[in-house]
């Protein structure tokens, strides 16, 4: 009896985190979205995008709130010239979505410019005005 209860909320869980097809297409909309708004350096669409409680991890071990984010991607101190996303999963959980994947930074630091190839986890929260990020973590893979 135990068994068929392990196995019948082990499907539960897996059937839960399948994303709808709706669910996928906002949140990565909300993913390329933000991704444009960075490039951009737009401050008020990454206003909306970003939590109030926003955690930003960085591979160097840095960790940034939302207003340190929006003061470094406004003041153009560091540019991202480039986002390449590479393969994506989406995970939603009622009004939760992790999305991990790999992502190809390019930066432009006065003149300095780097790549960084980094595996990434995104945490969104859905609230009244949509999907906003919530989480970020980072690690430095090797090219």
């Amino acid at each position: 009896m135990t068994k068929w209860i392990v196995a019948l909320f082990s499907c539960a869980a897996l059937w839960a985190a399948q994303p709808s097809a709706k669910d996928r297409q906002e949140v990565l909309a909300a993913m390329d979205a933000w991704k444009q708004a960075t490039m951009n350096r737009d401050g008020a669409a990454l206003q909306k995008l970003l939590h109030e409680d926003l955690t930003y991890s960085h591979s160097d071990g840095r960790t940034e709130t939302k207003a340190d984010v929006l003061k470094v991607v406004t003041t153009g101190k560091t540019i991202v010239e480039g986002i390449d996303f590479g393969e994506t999963t989406v995970r939603v959980y009622g009004t939760t979505a992790l999305v991990k994947g790999v992502v190809d930074f390019r930066n432009n630091a006065g003149g300095n410019k780097t790549t960084a190839h980094l595996n990434v986890l995104h945490v969104w929260l859905k609230g009244p005005g949509g999907w906003q990020m919530v989480g970020r973590q980072s690690t430095r893979l090797t090219p």
